[in-house]
């Protein structure tokens, strides 16, 4: 019975739950490969970090191919206000806690920017975001061709890619970050009765739930993982303030996709534009919203950057806005629109860098990373279009 509950909720999951047994598969082959290395505290630890700047990325561009668009601008564009933040802290010696929420202000208006000509125009978002991407590199050259490399002496900024949080002031388990450890466990026990508080909701109007022994093996699985991964980080340094900002981004956004008006009105655009324009949609107050959001989700992934190096430089932001695109597609978001979570795209993130990671532990060569990225890519496309043409 349980077998039978299994290939079912599988089968009828499939897209969903796809990407966490491809991520689990990857772990496990690279822990064994590297001899454990993988999966050590250290490398974990910075794994997730170098995650940081392309996962705000991946959700962000989550939405705009939800809502059936793309954006090439963001790559640049995270560069070019990783440069204006170094900027303003270096040259204009504006304070820290000005430089982030400017930056942020700024990375919106570039999203309406790049908005204006799809919504209002109806200029292909792959056209308006190309001369983005050329724009915003420009704009990055000229501002650091002066010195090359802007380096930021400031403390608190740096401090947002290569800080941890404090730890709790206890005498017990002095070589273990309690404060991480507290963290783990209420992000269990939150996610538990989330998840039972979901399921009475769902009977109560008698939707379709899961068995109850997949349903408690959902929980167990998941639960386990998370404590894992408190775990091991709180026998390093404890959760990084990347990890704590993504974890932040990652809440807000699902929160808005799942619970809101807004968040149906977006995939309702993206299921079908006209349909939702007819319903009294406005699809072209959803085109500038998302791609604001994108802009903003830019400059926020220019700050954790920047602030990782200490610096920024001319070459900042390459290949960011299709690291950004693959994470989402790896994560489950369809390419035909209206289909993908923010959740997803996080896992999506985590796949790719895994596999840079496994891969340099390994001594693989960068002309090899490459191929195997694009083939992880092509499958993840290709396994889209077969579950969509398999479930009509």
């Amino acid at each position: 019975m349980f077998i039978q509950n299994m290939q079912r909720v599988l089968r009828q999951n499939i897209r969903e739950y796809g990407m966490f047994i491809a991520l689990f598969a990857i772990m496990v082959y690279f822990a064994i490969t590297t001899k454990g290395v993988f999966i050590s505290s250290r490398n974990l630890s910075n794994l997730l970090n170098q995650t940081g700047y392309i996962a705000v990325l991946a959700i962000g561009m989550t939405l705009v191919i939800v809502i059936r668009h793309i954006d090439l601008s963001v790559g640049f564009l995270a560069g070019f206000l990783g440069a204006v933040a170094a900027i303003a802290l270096v040259k204009w010696g504006l304070p820290v806690f000005v430089v982030l929420p400017l930056v942020l202000v700024l990375g919106a208006i570039a999203g309406l920017i790049t908005a204006f000509p799809v919504a209002k125009l109806g200029i292909p978002s792959f056209v308006a975001s190309l001369a983005g991407w050329l724009i915003y590199r420009g704009l990055l050259q000229l501002v650091t061709e002066g010195t090359g490399t802007i380096v930021i002496p400031n403390d608190i900024f740096n401090a947002i890619g290569n800080g941890f949080i404090p730890d709790l002031p206890i005498a017990i388990l002095p070589e273990t970050h309690k404060l991480t450890l507290l963290v783990g466990v209420l992000a269990i026990v939150l996610f538990i009765l989330s998840e039972l508080s979901r399921r009475r909701n769902q009977e109560a109007y008698n939707f379709e739930v899961l068995p109850m022994d997949i349903f408690v093996l959902k929980l167990v699985f998941i639960s386990v993982m998370v404590a894992g991964i408190t775990w091991v980080l709180a026998n390093y340094n404890g959760l990084s303030w990347t990890l704590v900002i993504m974890l932040v981004v990652v809440g807000i956004y699902h929160f808005l996709t799942t619970r809101t008006v807004l968040g149906r009105h977006i995939y309702a655009v993206g299921g079908n534009p006209e349909a939702a324009e007819l319903s009294g949609i406005s699809v072209k107050r959803i085109i500038y919203l998302v791609f604001a959001s994108m802009g903003m989700l830019s400059a926020l992934s220019g700050i954790l950057f920047a602030s990782r190096l200490k610096s920024a430089t001319t070459t900042a932001g390459t290949l960011f806005e299709l690291d950004a695109i693959a994470a989402a597609y790896v994560g489950g978001v369809s390419a035909a629109g209206g289909v993908g979570r923010v959740t997803g795209s996080i896992i999506g993130a985590l796949v790719m860098t895994s596999l840079t990671s496994g891969m340099n532990l390994m001594g693989v060569g960068i002309a090899y990373q490459y191929i195997v990225r694009g083939a992880v890519l092509a499958v993840a496309v290709i396994f889209d279009v077969y579950t969509r043409r398999t479930s009509r």
